[in-house]
């Protein structure tokens, strides 16, 4: 597919407003499985707060295998508008928590086409969608999510606006995206997109240098590091991803103070800012 091919704005935004509700349960497994991923320790029971940002691996529809592109998503169209560009990318996003949840909460996450929006970019034409979440627990409301979807044309990696290094926080955490651990971290969120585990396919079909970090896992890192600095979690949270980090290469966890609202960011050593987050408490 070229970066010529024309989308119809008009029958892509007939998807907002659309609705979807999954049900989930959050296990004992589950929490184990999502701290071990993140080298957290606990030793979890019912009733327990479950590990903060667990609900990225909660409500995703099990699509049957033959039924997955061969990037390793669900085919196009359903929930999500069947945007005919082939690369699809989570772009960031912004929280609200209202109460926590708790292990073995019967969560139903209920989720709509906020807006759909085809752009001009650089490298070709973007499709922007974006998705309310609610997560509810017998009918109460606990987190409040906007995602920001992008898809894009297989004109190739794009490259960053600024070559310009990231600079160093007041406070910094290291990280070491090792293929396990994106591998896990893929197996938990039951994300299929192979260029998070197929360094051949990352490589040779989407050309990267090597398996990207999920955006999710570096704003789950952020939001740990902003609630170990102030000693209680964000109630509001966003992040936004600007450039992509690999695997083989470690990166730091940056954050800054200013006045009570944390400005957090993700950045290989001399590279340039890879996501960009704010964390806050009122």
């Amino acid at each position: 597919m070229t970066q010529s091919v024309q989308l119809d704005a008009d029958h892509l935004r007939s998807w907002v407003g659309r609705e979807e509700s999954v049900d989930a349960d959050i296990s004992v497994e589950l929490a184990g499985k999502f701290a071990a991923t993140f080298n957290l320790t606990g030793d979890f029971r019912p009733g327990d707060v479950a590990p903060a940002m667990i609900h990225f691996c909660l409500g995703q529809q099990p699509a049957p295998t033959a039924l997955l592109g061969t990037d390793g998503h669900p085919a196009r169209g359903g929930f999500l508008p069947p945007v005919p560009l082939p690369r699809r990318m989570w772009a960031g996003g912004s929280l609200v928590f209202h109460k926590p949840l708790r292990i073995g909460d019967p969560v139903t996450r209920r989720s709509r086409i906020a807006d759909v929006t085809v752009k001009q970019g650089r490298a070709g034409i973007l499709c922007f969608v974006a998705v309310e979440h609610r997560i509810v627990v017998a009918g109460e409301e606990m987190i409040t999510e906007r995602q920001d979807i992008v898809y894009r044309g297989t004109a190739g990696v794009s490259k960053d606006a600024s070559s310009v290094p990231a600079p160093a926080g007041e406070h910094r955490r290291g990280f070491d995206p090792l293929p396990t651990a994106l591998f896990r971290y893929s197996a938990l969120t039951f994300n299929g997109h192979r260029i998070h585990y197929d360094r051949a396919y990352a490589m040779n079909e989407e050309g990267y240098p090597g398996l990207v970090v999920h955006g999710p896992l570096q704003a789950t890192l952020l939001y740990m590091l902003a609630a170990e600095l102030r000693g209680v979690p964000p109630l509001r949270f966003s992040f936004r991803s600007q450039s992509p980090l690999f695997d083989g290469t470690p990166f730091g966890l940056h954050a800054r103070d200013t006045d009570g609202v944390f400005a957090l960011w993700t950045a290989a050593e001399n590279g340039p800012v890879a996501m960009a987050a704010e964390a806050r408490w009122t």
